[in-house]
C-alpha cells in the first residue's frame, strides 16, 4: 500500500487537467498497475480505467477477470469495479460514463487500436489524444517506496548473479545455462523472468543475442543480461560479463576500457546534469581508445513498473536529471564475429549523487 495510494489518482487527475484532458482512459499496461495496482491481462475483452477529472474512477473489467480486480489495491485506494458479461457491449459502460462530459480524452499509449477505434466510435464528441505525456511525468521521479522496491529488485538480481559459477561452464549450452538462471530468478524472489541474455563468444558481440544450442568453449567470453518482475510489480535489469577461463587478450584489454567508462558514467550522475552527458561520460573515453563504433546502443534506459521507460540516457537527451529519476548505466563494446561484452547497473539519481541498485563487483568475472 506504501506504493498503491489515492495520491497518485489524485496526481493524474490534477496533471490531466492541466493537460487540457477531462479524462484518462487507460488499459492494461504499466500505467494501469500504477494507478490503481492492478496488473491486467491484456485481453479481446475490454479492461478499461475510467478517470475523469472531476469524477470517480472506475474500472471496467471482464466478468471472468473480477476476482483478478478484486485481489488488487484497486478498491481499497477509490476506484469502482464495474464489470462486464461475455456478449454485452463494455463500450455502452464508457459512454455512460463520459457521454456530453468529456471534450477531449487521454487514451494509454499501448491501447490496442481496435479499442481505440471503439471508443472514438462510442464517444464521437471526444477527441483523443496520448495520455503518455500526462503519466510520464508522474512516473519519471520514483518516489522513496518506488526506490525501495527497485533497490529489492537489485539486491535479488546480484543474488542470481552471485551464483554463476554454479552454471556457468564450458561444455554447456547458452540454452542450459538460461535455464538454470531462469530458475534462479525465481528463487531470488521474482514473481516473473522477463529476459535471460547468455550470448557466448561471437555471439556475445549480439547486444540483443538471447540464448542458442552454442556450446560454451573454454577461454570465451560471455554476456549474461538478466532480469525478471519483483511481486510488486517492479522490474530489475543487470548485466555483468564472464570468462570461462582466461579471456583473450584483445578482450582483456577492451574490458578494462568499458569498466572505466561505466564507472565513469555512473559518478557523472546528479541532479542538474544532462541526460546525454552520463551517455558522453561512457562514450568519449570508449571513442578515446578506438572503440567508438563499437559502443553501439544508448547508455541506459529507465525502468521502474516497464522494464524500458523514461529517462532514456542517450545523446540528444538534454534533459535535466532530478531526484528520483532511475535508470541504467550500460556501455558496451562489441566485436562482431569474435565476442563482447557489457557491464549494467541500474542507479538512482539522489538529492546529491547517485546511488547503485545493484551494488556486486563490476570487474570482469574469470569463472
Amino acid at each position: 500500500m506504501e506504493l498503491y495510494s489515492p495520491d497518485r489518482l489524485a496526481a493524474a487527475r490534477r496533471a490531466a487537467a492541466e493537460a487540457g484532458l477531462d479524462a484518462l482512459l487507460i488499459g492494461p499496461s504499466a500505467d494501469l498497475q500504477y494507478l490503481t495496482g492492478y496488473d491486467a491481462h491484456a485481453l479481446e475483452r475490454l479492461t478499461l480505467l475510467v478517470l475523469p477529472t472531476d469524477g470517480e474512477a472506475t474500472l471496467i473489467v471482464p466478468r471472468l477477470e473480477r476476482p483478478a480486480a478484486e485481489a488488487s489495491p484497486a478498491e481499497s485506494i477509490g476506484v469502482r469495479l464495474v464489470d462486464h458479461a461475455d456478449g454485452t457491449d463494455p463500450y455502452r459502460i464508457v459512454q455512460e460514463l463520459l457521454a456530453g462530459r468529456a471534450k477531449t480524452a487521454g487514451l494509454g499509449n499501448r491501447m490496442w487500436a481496435e479499442q481505440v477505434l471503439a471508443l472514438r466510435d462510442a464517444l464521437p464528441e471526444t477527441g483523443q489524444a496520448l495520455a503518455g505525456a500526462v503519466l510520464r511525468g508522474l512516473r519519471l521521479r520514483k518516489s522513496p517506496a518506488e526506490i525501495e522496491a527497485l533497490r529489492r529488485a537489485g539486491q535479488a538480481i546480484d543474488a542470481v548473479h552471485e551464483r554463476m559459477g554454479e552454471w556457468l561452464r564450458p561444455g554447456r549450452t547458452e540454452a542450459e545455462v538460461a535455464a538454470d538462471i531462469a530458475a534462479g530468478i525465481r528463487e531470488a524472489g521474482h514473481a516473473t523472468v522477463e529476459f535471460t541474455i547468455v550470448a557466448a563468444g561471437p555471439n556475445g558481440a549480439s547486444p540483443h543475442h538471447g540464448v542458442s544450442d552454442r556450446v560454451i568453449a573454454p577461454g570465451e567470453p560471455v554476456v549474461v543480461d538478466i532480469g525478471g518482475r519483483m511481486p510488486d510489480g517492479y522490474c530489475s535489469d543487470s548485466t555483468r560479463t564472464y570468462c570461462v577461463g582466461e579471456p583473450p587478450a584483445d578482450f582483456a584489454a577492451y574490458y578494462a576500457v568499458l569498466h572505466e567508462a561505466q564507472r565513469a558514467a555512473v559518478a557523472a550522475v546528479r541532479p542538474g546534469v544532462s541526460a546525454e552527458s552520463v551517455d558522453a561520460a561512457a562514450r568519449d573515453l570508449i571513442a578515446g581508445a578506438g572503440y567508438g563504433e563499437r559502443f553501439l546502443h544508448r547508455t541506459g534506459h529507465g525502468i521502474g513498473l516497464d522494464g524500458h521507460e523514461d529517462p532514456y540516457i542517450v545523446a540528444g537527451n538534454d534533459a535535466p536529471l532530478e531526484p528520483g529519476m532511475a535508470f541504467s548505466v550500460e556501455p558496451g563494446i562489441y566485436l562482431a564475429g569474435r565476442h563482447g561484452a557489457r557491464i549494467e547497473d541500474i542507479v538512482v539519481c539522489t538529492e546529491d549523487g547517485v546511488e547503485r541498485l545493484n551494488t556486486i563487483d563490476t570487474e570482469l568475472v574469470i569463472l
